[in-house]
């Protein structure tokens, strides 16, 4: 059995953690930290997992982290960063989803995020965490940096693309729509109902943290630098990504074929039949991204639509997906629910 520690346990990342964990037949939570709530039960704060879960949040301080086997962060930016190594040196795993470890060039994560990175040496240690990318290294971790939600969507959406080289890489855009939760458990005037309900916008126009993360990933898909138009959207819904993607096509290719041959072996990722336009709700709960790819009017624009739960697959399930890897357990262990619908 798997021992698991989760370090900030009060999100709503932390909180979908718990509930896949729940139900994992082979790890079993034994610490969770908070230190703002250090003592209360976490079915009293979440009443979703009574009956399932039967501990008290505990002090990041006083939590025997170092006898778990892996050690999940859904902390803030800038924890993880000053708190790994310790775990590392103690022989846990450490799993972070936050962006600490998730870009290579410690001086462009230092520029995005606006604060010097307490552990620059271990970023050149971590594993990306995208497992239909980095299937191989992810089981030989002991640091992984979980994806961010966006950079999941978009980077699966591309990668049959740039893996083949049929489109031109300088020109990609990626318009995305998130959920509200996306932004976190938190008060926040943006993400107040009578603020984020019944209105849509956009944001991070002039750059998102994002955007540095899907740009590495997608250079390494295609080994060249890529241009990359990235916009994101709040919408007015609670959970889900959903991102349409274009590319100009600089080959002639069978679209439909060359996604089901990528993800023909991918347990995750859903390419839907032709003509298909895959739904946030169609994946909400699930670890799931679902694909549908089209060439409006025969022309050489290819458009990709990529839906996601932002919670699940954008977070908590692929980090338990990366868990499961790490650990030699069958990839879909604890991950084979059905999605929630309506």
């Amino acid at each position: 059995m798997i021992k698991v520690g989760i370090v900030g346990g009060t999100g709503y990342t932390g909180v979908e953690l718990l509930r896949l964990l729940a139900a994992h037949p082979s790890a079993r939570v034994v610490s969770v930290t908070s230190r703002k709530e250090a003592g209360m039960r976490i079915d009293q704060m979440f009443q979703s997992l009574r009956g399932r879960v039967d501990l008290a949040f505990s002090s990041p301080d006083d939590a025997s982290l170092t006898d778990c086997d892996v050690v999940f962060f859904a902390t803030p930016n800038g924890v993880a960063m000053h708190d790994a190594r310790r775990l590392l040196d103690a022989g846990v795993r450490v799993i972070d989803l936050s962006a600490d470890f998730r870009i290579r060039d410690v001086a462009e994560w230092e520029k995005w995020y606006g604060m010097t990175h307490a552990s620059p040496e271990l970023v050149a240690e971590a594993v990306y965490g995208l497992p239909e990318m980095n299937r191989a290294q992810i089981a030989g971790a002991r640091l992984i940096a979980n994806p961010g939600c966006y950079p999941t969507a978009v980077q699966l959406g591309f990668q049959p693309l740039l893996a083949a080289g049929v489109v031109d890489s300088a020109t990609l855009i990626a318009d995305c729509k998130s959920g509200v939760s996306g932004a976190g458990r938190k008060a926040e005037v943006g993400a107040l109902l009578a603020e984020a309900g019944d209105s849509f916008k956009a944001y991070g126009v002039g750059g998102h943290r994002h955007l540095p993360e899907i740009s590495q990933g997608l250079a390494r898909m295609c080994s060249a630098p890529v241009g990359l138009t990235f916009v994101p959207h709040l919408t007015p819904m609670i959970r889900g990504i959903h991102a349409t993607l274009y590319a100009r096509l600089t080959a002639e290719v069978d679209l439909q074929a060359l996604f089901e041959r990528h993800y023909r072996d991918e347990s995750f990722v859903d390419v839907m039949p032709a003509g298909s336009q895959p739904e946030t709700r169609s994946v909400r709960g699930a670890n799931l991204c679902r694909l549908a790819v089209y060439r409006p009017q025969g022309g050489d624009t290819v458009v990709v639509l990529s839906v996601i739960d932002n919670l699940v697959k954008g977070a908590a399930g692929q980090a338990v997906q990366n868990m499961n890897l790490m650990f030699g357990l069958a990839e879909s262990t604890g991950l084979d629910g059905v999605p929630l619908l309506p």
